[in-house]
């Protein structure tokens, strides 16, 4: 499919989806979170594809926000529907059943923090700056900030970083847990080919599992989280990747699997 917002490139197993706005600082305009959710889809969809880098154009940001010229004209009904539209496209990043990759090579802004946030890891530059400022322009985050930071960062966190509109830098955005990793500029691209390439070369059915289970054990309590454990533990003994594994540590060799 060709797209108007997005670059997609395919190197071996890896996707990556880079937002190709740079004029508008990979702002999230409406056909861009539609381009998102169908390119997200196809890449669930794809058995080729097991792992997603998702990217922002050009080096100053990985996504600014919303395009706030687009959000200004909203009416109250128009707003909430925007809001449910993205919310729904960074739950099928969540619930992707393979891996994804943030690319935060610069600015995370609103809407571009909660669509890192997204995203199962977020690897950033050592000049990224992160924040929900959406307090400045008279209104709330509305993707899953609220609710993302919460459980990233821990309710003083959230309501620090939400009510005060604060950006931070990568440090503190790692300390809190915002950011997984951060690297030197320069290594950035380095680090994020290591670590796909390495996820791409696990076990896919292990990888869903392991997703699943702790976004669901987020969610519920410790005894139905430990139950959905126990069961995705069982139904990986069904697969030839856990056959290959095994035998591959005792033959001592490194593990060829295929997702079979």
């Amino acid at each position: 499919m060709a797209y108007r917002n997005l670059l997609v490139d395919d190197r071996g197993a890896v996707r990556q989806i880079t937002i190709n706005r740079p004029d508008k600082l990979n702002a999230l305009n409406r056909e861009t979170i539609n381009e998102l959710g169908i390119a997200f889809g196809q890449a669930g969809a794809d058995d080729a594809v097991r792992v997603v880098v998702l990217a922002g154009s050009g080096e100053k940001a990985f996504v600014a926000g919303a395009d706030i010229s687009e959000l200004a004209t909203l009416t109250p009904l128009q707003a909430r529907e925007t809001a449910r539209r993205g919310q729904a496209m960074m739950l099928g990043i969540e619930r992707l059943g393979k891996p994804v990759i943030a690319r935060i090579q610069g600015f995370a802004l609103g809407g571009g923090l909660e669509l890192a946030m997204c995203c199962h890891l977020r690897i950033g530059s050592d000049k990224a700056k992160v924040g929900q400022p959406e307090i400045n322009l008279g209104v709330i985050p509305g993707f899953g900030g609220t609710q993302r930071l919460l459980r990233l960062a821990g309710r003083s966190a959230a309501l620090e970083l939400c009510l005060t509109g604060t950006t931070i830098d990568a440090a503190r955005a790692q300390a809190l847990g915002v950011l997984t990793r951060v690297v030197a500029a320069d290594q950035l691209d380095t680090e994020i080919d290591k670590l796909a390439d390495q996820l791409a070369a696990s076990a896919p059915h292990a990888l869903r599992g392991i997703l699943e289970a702790i976004l669901i054990g987020g969610e519920c309590g410790i005894e139905a989280g430990l139950d959905y454990e126990s069961q995705a533990f069982g139904l990986v003994f069904s697969t030839e990747d856990m056959r290959e594994g095994t035998k591959a540590f005792l033959e001592r060799r490194k593990a060829n699997f295929t997702g079979a």
